[in-house]
């Protein structure tokens, strides 16, 4: 059971504020984390909790909110704490009330996300290895894009799904897609922008002012179109988010066809962490690609 009181007396620790008596109920985290609202004398928290043995994965989680927040771009919940209790690890967020991605918000974020795109490093990767859900998310440095995605993207993902079970016909053909990742490049160069890392519809939202916020990530530095793609996978965020992108940032021709090779790395990792409903989508993806070069 979560012991709210020990991840109060962090939060009073942190803040430097008084949060007794505090109040508390069970709100929507995801599927990977229980999470809860906190309300207090000093204000309102979302708390996210699991396993103490995955404290790693939401010391990332607020390091990659603090890097993007550093950016003055995109709105992101402010990390108050992280760590772990006996019986929890846990992270600490300012809560915000959030509802749908609606009207200007969505040319807002548009706006916003290719203004984050612009912070770079001089590397793929990032300063640590974190989580694309529950996934381990290798992000060790490379200073080529290819080898960054062969290597720490689809050849990781391909592993865990032959390590699962998924193997025969997807392996074989993962294999050759790997080979031929650079074909996909021959006429781009991305720059090693920071990323959100897992932008869905879930993990985007307005604030009680219309603002567009962004949460969940699994931040690294990777080719911006990776972040694009996402948008897309499971439905859009709509013509005035991609056309106030492309505004700021222009998208190269090419996307149509890589964003398939970033989403494939998206639904494997579901194949991975949720089973077989996604082996099929897998395998025609990477069909698809395999035709792609051929052709």
């Amino acid at each position: 059971m979560t012991d709210l009181n020990a991840i109060i007396t962090e939060i009073e620790l942190a803040t430097g504020e008084n949060c007794q008596p505090f109040q508390s109920r069970s709100i929507g985290g995801g599927c990977i984390n229980t999470a809860y609202l906190l309300e207090t004398p000093s204000g309102a928290f979302f708390v996210k909790v699991n396993r103490p043995d995955l404290e790693h994965m939401f010391t990332a989680e607020a390091q990659g909110l603090n890097e993007m927040a550093a950016t003055e771009s995109v709105r992101v919940p402010q990390v108050i704490c992280s760590g772990r209790t006996g019986s929890d690890a846990f992270l600490v967020l300012e809560y915000i009330a959030l509802r749908g991605l609606r009207g200007n918000a969505a040319s807002t974020l548009g706006e916003q996300l290719a203004h984050m795109h612009t912070q770079v490093q001089p590397y793929f990767g990032w300063l640590m290895d974190n989580t694309i859900g529950s996934t381990p998310q290798p992000n060790d440095r490379q200073t080529n894009w290819v080898t960054f995605w062969q290597q720490y993207r689809l050849g990781h993902q391909y592993h865990l799904a032959s390590r699962a079970g998924f193997a025969s016909q997807l392996q074989q053909k993962g294999e050759q897609l790997i080979e031929v990742v650079a074909d996909f490049f021959t006429d781009y160069q991305p720059e090693p922008a920071l990323l959100h890392g897992d932008l869905w519809g879930g993990n985007a939202a307005a604030d009680e002012h219309g603002q567009p916020v962004i949460f969940d990530p699994a931040c690294y530095y990777g080719d911006a179109e990776a972040d694009l793609a996402m948008t897309e996978l499971f439905g859009s965020f709509g013509s005035d988010f991609y056309a106030a992108y492309r505004a700021v940032r222009p998208i190269d021709s090419g996307y149509q066809t890589r964003k398939t090779l970033y989403n494939l790395y998206h639904i494997l990792n579901h194949l991975n962490l949720f089973g077989g409903g996604y082996l099929g989508q897998a395998q025609a993806m990477t069909e698809q690609l395999l035709a792609e070069v051929k052709g």
